[in-house]
């Protein structure tokens, strides 16, 4: 475990299809601008309090806006996949997500995050030349997920870095977006204290579109625990989380720079 106390923040660059999920229709084109953006307000949050972080990328929404990933890439932080499709997959698009990814920014891609946090083959990830995989929420998602038989802290599962996403020691209560769109900044404070004095680590992980206006586009559809805030004020609440957790002393890492000090203590 490390002995600093170091905080992962990671952003899920996607096609924002959520709202199919819900029955409306979106163009692609909307979706492509939406995820745009917020990826370009979390960037500038990012420069802002001077930290970097790591952008899970599908290949889908690179392909079509390759000058924002330049942008990450060249503001320091990591790009990792999110699969080829947000709303497809096949164990294919492992590898072929990967080396698209690594085409248009021209650095190696060592990390996967699975488009909803669904279960992926391990074997298949180590094949397709993963470092890490940080698909795992530790907890029950109703309608997603129950994960309450996972590790909470970082593994290694089929030669593979496992690293979930955060939860509270005891119970799992769950440090994502949702938490953060619906729980009180105090108490979300007193929670990742509580977790990273345990595991010594955050893995938080957002989607650049909570930090757009979903408030003012009634014709999302989506439910109000998803939109109760975004865009502003959902960006002022990560800042105020940000420079709490810098006053504590909390290092931002990249999740594979992360990733690499753990397998150089294996080895």
């Amino acid at each position: 475990m490390n002995l600093k106390k170091t905080v992962l923040l990671g952003f899920d660059v996607e096609e924002f299809d959520l709202p199919l999920e819900y029955g409306k229709k979106l163009d692609f084109d909307e979706q492509l601008a939406i995820s745009t953006n917020g990826t370009l307000n979390v960037l500038a949050l990012l420069k802002q309090t001077d930290i970097k972080a790591t952008f899970y990328c599908t290949a889908n929404y690179s392909i079509n806006k390759p000058d924002v990933i330049k942008k990450i890439v060249d503001d320091g932080h990591e790009i990792a996949s999110h699969g080829y499709y947000h709303s497809d997959f096949q164990i294919a698009h492992l590898r072929q997500s990967k080396e698209v990814l690594e085409h248009i920014s021209e650095n190696s891609v060592e990390g996967y995050r699975m488009a909803r946090m669904m279960k992926v083959n391990e074997v298949e990830i180590k094949k397709a030349g993963y470092l890490y995989n940080s698909s795992i929420n530790p907890t029950i998602l109703p309608g997603r997920y129950n994960n309450f038989n996972k590790p909470r802290s970082y593994f290694f599962e089929e030669d593979v870095l496992q690293i979930p996403a955060s939860v509270t020691p005891i119970i799992r209560f769950p440090l994502f977006w949702l938490t953060f769109n619906n729980v009180g900044l105090p108490f979300i404070k007193w929670m990742a204290i509580s977790t990273i004095n345990t595991d010594g680590y955050l893995n938080l992980y957002f989607h650049p579109w909570e930090f757009t206006d979903l408030i003012e586009n009634k014709n999302l559809g989506l439910p109000k625990y998803i939109t109760k805030i975004s865009g502003q004020l959902f960006i002022d609440k990560i800042c105020d989380f940000i420079l709490w957790a810098k006053q504590k002393g909390y290092e931002f890492e990249r999740t594979k720079d992360f990733a690499n000090s753990i397998y150089n203590k294996k080895t």
